[in-house]
């Protein structure tokens, strides 16, 4: 097994990854991608704190509610991501406003 600090040094470089996409980037697809980003490196997390202490089941059972939760935000940013590009032909965040003609 991979020591605990490997995990967590892990976690903390895809977590940066996630953030980075989301400020940097301007595709509303990149930004759900890097909200996956930060979702799995929480889970990343859980699991290798669930290491310390393995008889529970703690940090395995929040991590399947982090998946379920990420499967639907997915599932549901997609379908508004879709419905906004139907509007104004664009996905790009900064050219979508109600108020522009």
């Amino acid at each position: 097994m991979f020591p605990v600090e490997h995990i967590l040094y892990l976690s903390a470089f895809l977590f940066s990854v996630g953030m980075m996409i989301i400020i940097i980037k301007k595709n509303a697809i990149m930004v759900l991608l890097g909200i996956e980003l930060l979702l799995n490196a929480s889970n990343l997390n859980l699991i290798a704190f669930n290491q310390l202490q393995p008889e529970l089941f703690i940090g395995k059972i929040f991590s399947l509610f982090v998946i379920v939760v990420a499967v639907c935000e997915a599932a549901v940013g997609l379908a508004i991501v879709l419905r906004v590009y139907q509007f104004y032909q664009t996905s790009v965040l900064s050219e979508i406003s109600e108020l522009k003609e």
